[in-house]
């Protein structure tokens, strides 16, 4: 089921790109300040700057396009050789950028100190490169940084070689060699939970949830993995933050959301804890937040769900969450958590005027943002205008994820939006599209193996519907689909699809004649009794 080479190889055809528009890429995703810092540094060298007209016109450009390029500058001689200056370009950028981060980050401060540590050692300075070592060792060790922390300690060797033949003998090898023996279980240890975490996320990015007995024998058996299901396992605070995220995940993928949210404000909490690594574990912490908020609406804990995404908004503008990766996994989180929580209470009015700016966010961070996300986002942009009344947003919409079908990414979204645009065309009364669909959908529902019931159940019925024109009919046909769907969705696998789609409310607005919206809402005021 999971082979890491062959989704590696797949994750690297992915994301390669023309190299026309990864130039494009790079320079539109500059800041104000990372593109003034390019400048200056411009400046300051000499020869020919061909690569800044590049860079100023490729800047301008919405979309990137080679001909227009070239016949501004077709004069140039430079145009003559241009992917060789596109190329040095790009490179340019890049050291740029590692100039200007040079000391933002943990891992950027302690690779420039390595490298200052090798001059001084080749300059034969070894007093003062014993003194870079020492605080270099200190500052990994307080962000386990265990692979500059291990070759620090190789470094201290070294120089302890040095000493000794000086005739200082004040440091104890022994001492240095057990620290190193530490710090390599340490990293093992690390690295053996990160094959795990690589195993869940698999899973769960595949299906989303566990939807049959082989699936759910794969995450049990990395629950069940020694360091998973053993206590004390993990031997450093990253290593527990990734061993309680694995065991949410766990719970998550088979839908047992109250374990999973016991083991996700346990990562949350340590990661709180050590507020250095959180800020250098900035995707895995706004990860922790999302899955947490999401327990909370599976759930049905609303209130609890809208203070996760005040605390994922409060983190826009904090120092540690400025990088470009980290605006977007904040806009993901909180504006599909915001559309979720809405569609979920039934209030698809406010649903709704979040559209405009998530659509703009859609177009302002484009390729940056996933498959995945924007997957949630067009299913949860259809949702609202379902239930708005607008069904032919809303089938656009749904034909958006259905028209890019992923064999292998999240087919929990794609069963379900095949089941969402039969009730669209339904409620459109397109029934010649229906019959057509309906054989579509059971096909490629039949295909994909699973153990409950309640998507044929759908399928029976919905085929029922689509040849009974008569609402007297169809309304009996409804009373029948609405009893016998009852009696299924008392099997807690079965509500899986109230997840995607609150089917009991669209059959209760049918025999009740209320809209959808209604229905939600009365189903949840006597789910959620008000105290």
């Amino acid at each position: 089921m999971y082979s890491y080479r062959a989704n590696l190889v797949a994750y690297l055809n992915y994301f390669s790109m023309k190299p026309s528009t990864e130039l494009h890429s790079l320079i539109k995703s500059l800041t104000k300040s990372e593109k003034r810092f390019f400048k200056l540094n411009s400046s300051l060298q000499a020869g020919d700057k061909n690569y800044l007209k590049i860079f100023d016109f490729v800047e301008k450009q919405k979309k990137y396009n080679e001909d227009e390029l070239k016949k501004h500058f077709e004069d140039e001689v430079f145009i003559n050789h241009l992917p060789s200056e596109k190329n040095h370009l790009y490179r340019l950028i890049l050291k740029s950028l590692r100039a200007y981060y040079s000391d933002q980050s943990v891992s950027s401060q302690l690779k420039q100190e390595i490298k200052n540590i090798d001059i001084l050692n080749r300059k034969a300075l070894y007093k003062e490169c014993s003194k870079f070592v020492i605080r270099a060792k200190e500052l990994a060790k307080e962000y386990e940084k265990f692979y500059y922390w291990f070759e620090l300690i190789n470094w201290e060797k070294r120089l302890l070689e040095e000493a000794y033949e000086s005739g200082i003998f004040t440091i104890n090898l022994d001492d240095l060699i057990l620290e190193e023996q530490g710090v390599v279980d340490k990293l093992r240890n690390l690295a053996e939970y990160h094959v795990l975490y690589s195993r869940i996320n698999y899973v769960f990015r595949s299906g989303g949830f566990t939807r049959n007995e082989t699936e759910r024998e794969a995450v049990n058996e990395i629950e069940n993995h020694h360091l998973i299901k053993g206590k004390n396992t993990a031997l450093s605070t990253r290593a527990t933050t990734i061993c309680y995220y694995i065991k949410g995940v766990c719970s998550a993928s088979n839908r047992d959301y109250e374990n999973a949210l016991t083991f996700f404000l346990k990562a949350k909490s340590v990661m709180e804890n050590k507020s250095k690594i959180r800020d250098d574990l900035q995707q895995r912490y706004i990860a922790t937040l999302n899955f947490i908020m999401l327990c909370y609406i599976d759930t049905y804990e609303f209130k609890r769900a809208e203070d996760l995404v005040d605390e994922i908004k409060a983190l826009n503008g904090k120092k540690a969450f400025t990088a470009l990766d980290s605006k977007v996994r904040l806009f993901n989180a909180t504006n599909i958590g915001l559309l979720q929580l809405n569609n979920r209470k039934g209030q698809f009015q406010k649903a709704m005027e979040l559209i405009p700016d998530v659509e703009a966010g859609l177009e302002l961070y484009e390729e940056k943002i996933n498959k995945e996300k924007r997957l949630l986002f067009t299913y949860n942009m259809a949702y609202a205008n379902f239930g708005s009344g607008d069904y032919r947003t809303a089938l656009r919409y749904i034909n958006e994820v259905l028209n890019d079908n992923e064999k292998q990414l999240r087919q929990d979204i794609y069963s379900f939006a095949r089941i969402f645009n039969l009730i669209i065309h339904f409620e459109l009364e397109n029934f010649d599209f229906l019959e057509y669909d309906l054989k579509s959908a059971a096909r490629y529902l039949n295909k994909h193996p699973k153990d409950y019931q309640v998507e044929k159940l759908f399928i029976a019925h919905i085929k029922l519907l689509a040849r009974e024109e008569d609402q007297s009919a169809q309304k009996v046909i409804f009373s029948k689909f609405h009893e016998k769907l009852g009696k299924l969705l008392q099997n807690d696998r079965e509500k899986v699809i109230l997840e995607y789609f609150d089917l009991q409310a669209w059959t209760d607005s049918k025999l009740q004649d209320i809209s959808f919206e209604e229905a939600i809402q009365r189903r949840l005021s006597a789910l959620i009794p008000t105290t």
